[in-house]
């Protein structure tokens, strides 16, 4: 029997999850821990970092108790690679603490650095060397905003991390150093050189020497440290290897290695990506460096996912934070309506919109509502604007490729939802394949360490091979030709609400000062 494991590490923006995966891709042992996460004013989310390291390291070791009580030995662990929040940026001192919290990629402070910045620099610029339109998700524009708003905390950064680097350093030591596929995401890389780029770098006056040193996935960044080794109880000298971002991670754990396949993560924010061999930038989309280190990911992002439906239904239904029992309610109440929730209609851009209008004073709009209509017309309207958002996302793809998507494999905790994922095929016309493990970025990282510890030849046979099962949902055609009616409609919200919009934003930022 091969005993033989390997951890990918999950870092999420609400939680760790680590988890210990077979040559097969089965998870043989799950630990899990929770990570703070503070508002402190009107669209700031901010962490610390050492809640990183702390649900880190709690992870790790739930994660070696679960192999444990099965059977296996911590010495079977051979590796372990870290899928990690994406567009989060640290600033660590010469004492390796911070130097002011971490900014998170839902923040929206620099709203306005990335209107001037971009003008300065050129929005076509950033686009060609990064593969992002200007928008406030990258790290590029906190850079700017932090050397603006809090000079002496710019001074005392001695080092700007993404959440790979931070946690390497702590399990390994030494300096920080990361992998291509976190490092992207900052906004700052050159996407064709796989560097950082010294225009971007120039333009911030910002020396490379503060930043991580960069690695292709799978490059082995370290051994884990006796200290951590003894409170996590994984092996002394154990291996880390260069891994990253959780969306190009899911992409890789979905087996997203060719063209016909779109996965899409219904998790916190909702990511959907294509792999392609070529590096093209588009409005439609924005371009990622690809996990297994050959090509990119043609990726569309709706920020407002699992986040907005926890949103809801913790401030307006059950007024704290709700139960499986509350959500089974919903789901049950919800799957009895019909297409269009009797007339409500949501646009799902609470925190902005990316792809493709990317507008950053974009909001949410609930319409449609009377005196008839409950929370559970608002719940499936909200879960079917985040669906009609995804399905034109897609299309409009298609359509700038010339290739058409034959089906999605959808990872994350919506692929829970029965309602969910049969409403995005009936909305799409596509197969859904549901994979047999929602916890694709973990699995992702797993492939990769899998490869750093020899087991495969390449990151991509790695994916082959662990990337398991997955169950189909068809599409209902008669749901489709209502979802196409109800398509048209949500098409005309975006512009007909954005003006209104952005004088709203514009109105509200003066209370903030």
């Amino acid at each position: 029997m091969d005993q033989r494991l390997v951890i990918g590490l999950d870092s999420s923006t609400q939680s760790t999850k680590a988890i210990a995966w077979n040559a097969d891709g089965d998870a043989v042992g799950i630990g899990r821990c929770d990570i703070a996460m503070s508002n402190p004013r009107l669209d700031c989310f901010e962490q610390d970092p050492e809640d990183w390291w702390a649900s880190c390291e709690t992870a790790l070791a739930k994660c070696v108790a679960a192999i444990e009580s099965v059977g296996f030995s911590a010495n079977h662990i051979q590796g372990l690679a870290i899928s990690n929040q994406r567009e989060t940026l640290g600033f660590m001192d010469s004492e390796g603490k911070a130097a002011y919290p971490a900014i998170l990629w839902l923040d929206e402070r620099s709203r306005a650095e990335v209107a001037s910045f971009s003008e300065a620099f050129g929005a076509e610029n950033i686009h060609r060397i990064t593969g992002r339109p200007p928008d406030l998700t990258p790290c590029l524009y906190r850079y700017v905003w932090l050397k603006q708003h809090e000079p002496e905390a710019w001074d005392n950064t001695v080092t700007f991390v993404d959440v790979q680097s931070y946690l390497v350093q702590r399990l390994c030591g030494g300096h920080y150093r990361t992998g291509w596929i976190s490092a992207d995401p900052m906004g700052i890389m050159d996407m064709v050189a796989h560097t950082w780029s010294q225009p971007l770098l120039d333009a911030l006056d910002l020396d490379a020497s503060r930043l991580p040193e960069l690695h292709p996935p799978g490059t082995e960044l370290g051994v884990l440290q006796k200290s951590v080794a003894q409170s996590t109880g994984l092996p002394d000298g154990m291996p880390i290897f260069a891994a990253g971002g959780d969306g190009q991670c899911a992409g890789l754990g979905t087996n997203c290695t060719s063209s016909e396949r779109a996965y899409i993560n219904l998790g916190t924010a909702i990511v959907s990506g294509v792999w392609s061999p070529k590096y093209l930038y588009n409005t439609s989309w924005r371009t990622e460096l690809a996990a297994q280190g050959e090509g990119y990911i043609f990726e569309n992002c709706l920020r407002s996912g699992a986040f907005l439906i926890n949103w809801f239904v913790d401030q307006f239904v059950t007024h704290g934070k709700a139960t499986s029992a509350d959500f089974e309610k919903l789901e049950a109440a919800a799957s009895e309506l019909p297409v269009g929730s009797n007339g409500v209609l949501v646009q799902p851009y609470f925190s902005g919109v990316m792809d493709p209008h990317w507008d950053i004073s974009a909001r949410g709009v609930i319409t449609g509502l009377s005196g008839s209509h409950t929370p559970f017309h608002v719940y499936r309207a909200i879960i079917e604007s985040m669906t009609l958002d995804s399905v034109a996302s897609t299309e409009e793809m298609e359509r700038a490729l010339g290739s058409d998507i034959e089906h999605y494999l959808a990872i994350g905790g919506g692929a829970n939802s029965p309602l969910w994922r049969q409403m995005l095929a009936d909305a799409s016309g596509k197969p859904v394949r549901v994979s047999a493990t929602i916890e694709a970025s973990a699995l992702g990282a797993g492939m990769i360490a899998a490869f750093g510890a020899g087991w495969y030849d390449s990151i991509t046979e790695a994916a082959q091979a662990m990337s398991g099962r997955s169950d189909e949902v068809l599409p209902n055609p008669a749901q489709y030709e209502r979802y196409r009616e109800l398509l048209a409609i949500y098409s005309k919200l975006y512009n007909a609400t954005a003006e209104i919009n952005q004088d709203l934003v514009a109105f509200a930022s003066r209370d903030e000062h």
